[in-house]
């Protein structure tokens, strides 16, 4: 079973449509998606077409249920705010009833999936040493994916020691020893100064993960964020990953 993990989407078409294509080249046998297929981008109604089509699982991110109301849009200030209260104005009915039937938690295949973290699988982002261990020790598996920071990121806790960081283009991992966290970082939005779109590929048979990155047609995005009204920041961010 070799399956390609994307995040943190975020309403970018063209990063979507890239990354799909290199994993397309890799064949793997199912797609998932750990969630925030909208929010910041201009293009919220294709990508949820497009994961709907694609994804065997699918994830509701915070974003996702702010858009269909599950949770508060109070909750997002500044341009966040801005973006999700744009996005409900132009969400489809069709991309609105995909969202409302995601949920931030799941599982498949051994494997223990959270938009956010086990704590929270919603709010709580896995950028430390004690928010990586709450989550192995709130589950059993052996492979726990998460996503929501936007950072590709590899954990490991062998004999009671935990381990890992960051994880850049061209990490490989043997998963055959030990637990492993991980984050297949963003397609449409990094912040771990990689402004690439990022997804992970797994190989559960083997026992191996591979972080990728692909470039893709940033200004094009840029073009569409300005061209829809939204906060220009949004649009500048893409170029630094931050």
């Amino acid at each position: 079973m070799r399956v390609a993990v994307v995040s943190d989407i975020h309403a970018n078409l063209a990063a979507l449509e890239t990354v799909l294509a290199a994993i397309d080249a890799d064949a793997p046998d199912e797609l998932w998606c750990l969630g925030d297929l909208v929010g910041y981008g201009p293009r919220p109604n294709e990508c949820c077409e497009t994961i709907e089509a694609r994804a065997r699982i699918c994830l509701a991110g915070n974003h996702d249920l702010a858009v269909v109301g599950t949770i508060d849009l109070l909750d997002f200030s500044g341009e966040a705010g801005v973006a999700a209260r744009w996005t409900q104005e132009v969400l489809t009915g069709a991309a609105r009833a995909y969202l409302e039937q995601l949920e931030p938690v799941g599982s498949a295949d051994g494997v223990s999936l959270f938009h956010a973290s086990a704590r929270d699988p919603v709010w709580e982002y896995v950028l430390s040493d004690e928010a990586a261990e709450a989550t192995l020790e709130l589950t059993d598996t052996p492979l726990v994916l998460v996503g929501h920071s936007h950072a590709a990121l590899q954990v490991s806790l062998r004999d009671g020691v935990l381990d890992g960081g960051l994880a850049p283009a061209g990490t490989g991992l043997d998963l055959a020893e030990g637990r492993f966290l991980l984050n297949p970082g963003s397609v449409g939005q990094p912040r771990d100064g990689d402004p690439r779109a990022a997804y992970l590929l797994l190989d559960l048979d083997a026992g191996r993960a591979s972080f990728r990155r692909v470039e893709y047609d940033i200004a094009r995005t840029q073009a569409e964020i300005v061209e829809a009204g939204l906060p220009e920041p949004l649009a500048l961010r893409l170029s630094s990953g931050q």
